[in-house]
């Protein structure tokens, strides 16, 4: 355990920041399971959005982003055909 007093709030931080960006990462897997499984609109929707408010708040990078949307479209393309 640290004895520096920044360092102590520095942990800190970092423990709330992985605890946020657990249960967002947690949430868009939960999204993008619901648009693959339901194919509503507003659920595919929502996933993506979902998605790009994580890359902005910097959960995930802006590339994993357009990954993720990329590979959730070409998927609900390869199911509706």
């Amino acid at each position: 355990m640290a004895n520096i007093k920044s360092q102590i709030k520095r942990i800190g931080q970092n423990e709330r920041r992985r605890e946020r960006n657990k249960a967002v990462r947690s949430e868009l897997k939960t999204r993008v399971k619901n648009a693959v499984t339901s194919q509503d609109e507003a659920a595919i929707r929502l996933a993506l959005k979902r998605i790009d408010k994580a890359a902005s708040q910097g959960v995930i990078h802006k590339n994993q982003a357009a990954r993720r949307k990329s590979r959730l479209m070409h998927q609900l393309a390869r199911v509706q055909d």
